[in-house]
């Protein structure tokens, strides 16, 4: 039986989610997939066609000059990422998400960030004749790269601490609280590019991506480093 997109987008909601996801990519993802739910197309089958999009849109970020080809760029890539919401949307009406369609999905979002952030450097170098922006862009690959390794390795079973509850002292507040939810936004590139390209200014998405990441990289190399740094707390084979 076929659904409507709005019992579509109420069976496969998940809380918490981003504003950008429920209120605007996961009822456009619930409408494209009323039309494929009852067929065979598969939540695998979207997660690639997924990355092929957003390799689309990096193409067009990179090379596709002036405003109008950076609006396209973005607004492939927002496309790519509505596809990005529906293969778990799917995988949810179906009642058959995995683990290895989630870690499907996690390494092509990764992938997908590598090749968006490469496109970005690219243009601005080719718009400014800057050297130093596609050095800025390398590093930021690097940090990009490095924070995703050390999260894999932080998430592995053999590593990764039981979970606990945490006191409500212990929760970060403030601040602090403040700061990482702009980060989480920042690191959620989808929310946000396509306004930096709407305003012609596709560095509000590069410079403070670029920071966040290497924060992130910095925190979580420090992380591995203060659990390992001691003989006596390195992992045995």
């Amino acid at each position: 039986m076929r659904l409507r997109p709005a019992e579509i987008y109420r069976r496969t909601r998940k809380s918490p989610d981003l504003f950008w996801n429920w209120a605007v990519c996961r009822p456009i993802a619930a409408l494209v997939l009323s039309g494929i739910h009852t067929t065979r197309v598969t939540p695998n089958q979207i997660t690639l066609l997924s990355a092929g999009v957003a390799f689309g849109a990096a193409a067009l970020l990179a090379s596709a000059p002036g405003y109008v080809g950076l609006v396209a760029g973005a607004l492939v890539l927002e496309a790519s990422y509505v596809l990005d919401c529906a293969d778990g949307m799917l995988a949810r009406l179906r009642g058959i998400a995995s683990d290895g369609g989630h870690l499907l999905d996690f390494l092509m979002d990764e992938i997908k960030a590598f090749v968006v952030l490469a496109a970005v450097s690219l243009r601005l170098y080719r718009e400014h004749h800057d050297a130093d922006l596609l050095a800025l862009g390398l590093l930021g690959l690097v940090a990009l790269a490095t924070g995703t390794a050390l999260t894999t390795f932080l998430r592995r079973p053999e590593i990764a601490r039981p979970s606990t509850t945490p006191s409500a002292a212990e929760r970060a507040h403030g601040i602090v609280a403040i700061a990482e939810r702009v980060a989480k936004g920042i690191i959620h590139y989808p929310s946000y590019i396509w306004l930096a390209a709407l305003f012609g200014r596709i560095e509000l998405y590069f410079y403070p991506y670029i920071a966040v990441n290497a924060l992130y990289a910095a925190r979580a190399f420090a992380t591995v480093a203060f659990r390992f740094a001691g003989a006596s707390s390195a992992p045995k084979p």
